[in-house]
Order: structure tokens, then C-alpha cells, then sequence
């Protein structure tokens, strides 16, 4: 499976981006999909994930009612929709496909693919 992120860019705070991340090479019905963040300087870190079936979501307490993560199995997508922007939020922005238990625990050597990075940059 490849993953490929796309929407990044720079924004001002306040503002909103909405990343997507595709799968190629076969279906990611069967996963959980995810996304993970990684500021300048810092580790990576848990963003937000959906089951495979879309109806579970789970979030950072960080981003918490600012971002939205949601999937279409029909074409191999995953979307995080991100408002409210903070400075904070700065980081390159990884999709990632697993178990839910591994990408909600930030158990990331055991996640299973990963997409390149798309940036996201919010000033202030």
C-alpha cells in the first residue's frame, strides 16, 4: 500500500487547510487510518485516526474540536479537515494506515504504512 498526503501549505492562525491522503495499491478498508504530526525539533505525535468502518474517530485532546478526520473506503481516502488553526499545529502531517490501538497509543513502529509528509505551517 502507498499513501500519498496532499494539502499542506501555509495559513494564518484562525484559519483552516484540509489535508487527503490516498491509497494505492490496494484497499485500506481493513485498516485504521490515521494521522500523524511531527513539529520542528520535536517527536512525532498522534493526530487523530478512524476505524475502518468510519464510525470511530478518535483525536489528540490537543486538536480536540478543531479537526475533523473521516475516510471513504469507496475511494481509498482519508481527509483531515483542520479549523481553527494554531501556531502550534505547525508540523509535517503523516497519513498512516494500521490498528487502531497502535496509531491511538503512538505505537508507531508497529504501524504498518505510512505516507510522505505534507506541511502545514500556521502563523500567528
Amino acid at each position: 500500500v502507498q499513501l500519498q498526503a496532499s494539502g499542506g501549505g501555509l495559513v494564518r492562525a484562525g484559519g483552516s487547510l484540509r489535508l487527503s491522503c490516498a491509497a494505492y495499491g490496494r484497499t485500506v478498508s481493513n485498516y485504521a487510518l490515521g494521522w500523524i504530526r511531527q513539529a520542528p525539533g520535536k517527536g512525532r505525535e498522534f493526530v487523530a485516526a478512524v476505524g475502518g468502518s468510519g464510525g470511530t474517530t478518535y483525536y489528540a485532546d490537543s486538536v480536540k474540536g478543531r479537526f475533523t478526520i473521516s475516510r471513504d473506503n469507496a475511494k481509498n481516502t482519508v481527509d483531515l479537515q483542520m479549523n481553527s488553526l494554531k501556531p502550534e499545529d505547525t508540523a509535517v502531517y503523516y497519513c498512516a494506515a494500521g490498528t487502531e490501538t497502535y496509531l491511538t497509543m503512538s505505537n508507531f513502529p508497529y504501524i504498518d504504512h505510512w505516507g510522505k509528509g505534507t506541511l502545514v505551517t500556521v502563523s500567528s
